[in-house]
């Protein structure tokens, strides 16, 4: 009797101790890990040549209508200061994928080889390591290992880095040859040809304009923008259809109203910004068609959406002048320079119960931000070797960011050439003097005694008007000084 009593208070013993261990485990703190089931849906929308001014939420005087675009910015988050990785298509998508600033890489070599190498981390790689099903739509333009022909698989893309499915195409609409790839192989090769065509009225890279080509026979251009848009919903609704708890991560890459501007009949007049008014607006009911399809499929509370552009827009003072609209929205220059139009953009999130409605950040962020913010977002440290340039923004958008801190010190975007850009704070150096793209003049040999490169406050000039590099000097050096370390050292994110 008395050894069953004293197993009887052994036992009570260890259950006390068992249920304070639980009850102070239970007390701590909650994994940053959020499950699969709450862990959101994430839907990027990435447009094609689209200014900083075009959408009503940047630019009150715009005169095309954005309705979409905007109801994005009433019930999210506007950033008015966040940078594509790079002033061109390819450079910025490689940043937006990596984490890794494109002036670290070779993008530009996309034609004859896979922009992204093996095994290097993705925002695909890291949602789908994490539980996330994968898919991207649209426009590509980082490469593929093509040597084996239109008949055999394509190396090195969406599939190859991290994406469960992918159609799209190679690169832009006016870059041959033409035709739609699914996952890693053509639906058609392009073995029709297509002559060249340009608009009367307009320079030779606007307008109405391709390049001579090959073209597959299933793929006429006037389509591509809507089939895009039909292929994002299909991924949609099978996704909602699946009932399955994995978080969806879709990736929607609209190549416009990068040129051609080939405008559908119901769009035709529907802008004050002639033929690339009428086809922005277009692009605008597009994204309304699949922010409808969340809602349809019940999506919407619990997806994260984020509305950008790859970089500025191919439009010149003159079509200021003729349309009176500003697609640059008070900054200087247009797609590929090193002036802010060149990859300040439009960058919107909406995340219902995260993301206050209505609400502005002038946080300097940047696609490489992406990698970190997920990686933050899932619960996972980024490894030391991925995303070097990395800083995650999520902070930002649970409003949970302390006062006075900021996302990164220092940007560093490269342009056309060799100009290079870094900003610290609201200072912005530009180690040269000229554009760096495709403004003129695009580059300007300093005369002795002259300033030899572009520093301004964007606080006071965001437009970028009165250069200061000779008055300072110490803050030439300095950033100057900033730039050769953060090129050189592979690396701006901490270890």
């Amino acid at each position: 009797m008395m050894r069953s009593k004293q197993w009887c208070v052994i036992a009570i013993g260890v259950l006390f101790h068992l249920v304070a261990g639980f009850e102070s485990f239970a007390g701590q703190p909650e994994s940053p890990s959020p499950s699969i089931r709450d862990r959101p849906n994430i839907v990027i929308i990435l447009v094609d040549d689209m200014g900083y001014g075009d959408a009503g939420c940047y630019n009150p005087k715009s005169k095309i209508p954005t309705p979409n675009i905007d109801s994005l910015a009433a019930n999210g988050m506007r950033f008015t200061d966040a940078h594509a990785s790079g002033p061109l298509c390819h450079v910025s998508r490689y940043g937006l994928m990596t984490g890794k600033a494109p002036f670290r890489a070779t993008p530009n070599k996309w034609r004859v080889e896979p922009s992204i190498k093996p095994n290097q981390m993705t925002i695909a790689s890291l949602l789908k390591s994490n539980g996330y099903r994968t898919a991207m739509v649209g426009k590509w333009h980082l490469g593929f290992d093509e040597s084996g022909g239109y008949e055999k698989p394509f190396k090195g893309g969406p599939v190859d880095v991290g994406f469960d499915s992918f159609f799209g195409i190679r690169a832009s609409t006016d870059i041959p040859p033409y035709f739609y790839i699914r996952d890693n192989k053509a639906v058609q090769p392009p073995t029709k040809a297509i002559s060249a065509k340009n608009t009367e009225g307009w320079t030779n890279i606007q307008g109405e304009f391709w390049r001579e080509g090959l073209i597959s026979p299933d793929l006429q251009l006037k389509n591509v923008l809507p089939k895009f848009t039909a292929e994002a919903i299909d991924v949609i609704e099978k996704h909602s259809a699946s009932k399955e708890d994995n978080p969806l991560f879709l990736y929607l890459a609209y190549p416009a109203p990068h040129t051609p501007w080939l405008v559908a009949p119901e769009f035709e007049g529907k802008s004050g910004a002639s033929m690339y008014g009428d086809f922005t607006n277009m692009v605008d009911a597009n994204i309304g068609q699949v922010l409808t399809s969340l809602k349809q499929n019940d999506m919407v509370d619990n997806t994260m959406v984020v509305f950008t552009s790859d970089n500025g827009p191919v439009w010149y003072e003159k079509d200021v002048e003729r349309f009176g609209h500003d697609s640059s929205g008070g900054l200087r220059g247009m797609k590929a320079d090193a002036w802010e139009c060149g990859h300040r953009m439009p960058f919107l999130v909406r995340w219902p119960g995260v993301v206050k409605k209505g609400s502005t950040s002038d946080q300097m962020i940047c696609f490489t931000d992406f990698l970190a913010t997920f990686s933050e977002l899932v619960g996972k440290e980024l490894p030391t070797d991925a995303g070097p340039d990395s800083f995650s923004f999520l902070k930002v958008l649970n409003g949970t960011m302390p006062d006075g801190q900021s996302v990164r010190d220092f940007l560093v975007v490269a342009a056309g050439g060799k100009a290079m850009t870094i900003r610290k704070g609201n200072w912005k150096l530009i180690n040269s003097l000229g554009s760096g793209g495709f403004s003129k003049p695009k580059r300007v040999n300093a005369k002795p005694g002259e300033a030899q490169g572009q520093l301004y406050d964007l606080d006071v000039d965001l437009g970028e008007t009165d250069n200061l590099y000779q008055q300072q000097p110490e803050l030439v050096s300095e950033l100057t000084a900033k730039l050769k370390v953060i090129v050189e050292s592979g690396r701006s994110r901490p270890k």
